[in-house]
C-alpha cells in the first residue's frame, strides 16, 4: 500500500514493470537512480546522489539529457543546483539539467567515475563511464566550475583538502 499525503491508501500491483527507453528519446536516465548520497552525514548535511542502477562498463553511455538555459541575468554563482553552460569566463550562461544529472556529486579532477560531455550549441549532454561502475555505486563527475564558482567555495575546499597545490593557491 502507498499512503498519500492526504492520508488515503492506494494499492499497487506487486509486479515490477521494467521501464524501457524509446529509441528517439532525448532524455534517458534508465541506468541511474537517486537516493541519499553516501557522502551525506550530520557534519555535511543530508543530500542526495545519483547511483548506478546496473553494472556499467568503461566508455558506456550512462545518461543523456537536455539542458534548459536560464534567463539572462541569472547568477549561478549563488545557486549550486544549476549547471555552468558555456566555456566563457566569467560565465553568464546557466542551465537546468534534466534527468538524474543534477544529483551527480563532485570529486577531485581525475578521480570521477563519469564524465559529462556538453553540447552547448545543442543544449544537451551525455554522461559516460570513465571506468567500470558496479551496480549501486555512487556516480561522480568533476564540476567544471568547482574551482571558481562562489557557491562551491566550501565544497572546493573539502574536495581539495589534501591537495597541496590547492593549499598553496588559497
Amino acid at each position: 500500500f502507498f499512503k498519500s499525503t492526504n492520508g488515503s491508501s492506494t494499492s499497487y500491483p506487486s509486479t515490477i514493470i521494467k521501464m524501457t527507453s524509446h529509441a528517439e528519446t532525448k532524455i534517458d536516465c534508465s541506468k541511474v537512480y537517486v537516493k541519499q548520497s553516501s557522502f551525506s552525514n550530520e557534519e555535511t548535511g543530508m543530500f542526495d546522489g545519483a547511483f548506478a542502477a546496473v553494472d556499467i562498463k568503461e566508455g558506456e553511455l550512462v545518461e543523456k539529457g537536455l539542458m534548459r538555459r536560464l534567463p539572462e541575468g541569472f547568477d549561478g554563482n549563488t545557486c549550486p543546483y544549476i549547471f555552468t553552460w558555456s566555456t566563457e569566463r566569467p560565465n553568464k550562461t546557466w542551465g537546468m539539467g534534466s534527468g538524474c544529472a543534477p544529483y551527480y556529486n563532485t570529486c577531485k579532477e581525475g578521480t570521477a567515475n563519469t564524465k559529462m560531455v556538453r553540447f552547448f550549441d545543442e543544449d544537451r549532454f551525455e554522461i559516460y563511464a570513465n571506468c567500470d561502475i558496479k551496480k549501486d555505486e555512487e556516480l561522480l563527475h568533476t564540476y567544471i566550475s568547482l574551482k571558481w564558482r562562489t557557491c562551491f567555495s566550501e565544497l572546493n575546499d573539502i574536495v581539495h583538502a589534501d591537495d597541496s597545490e590547492h593549499k598553496a593557491d588559497a
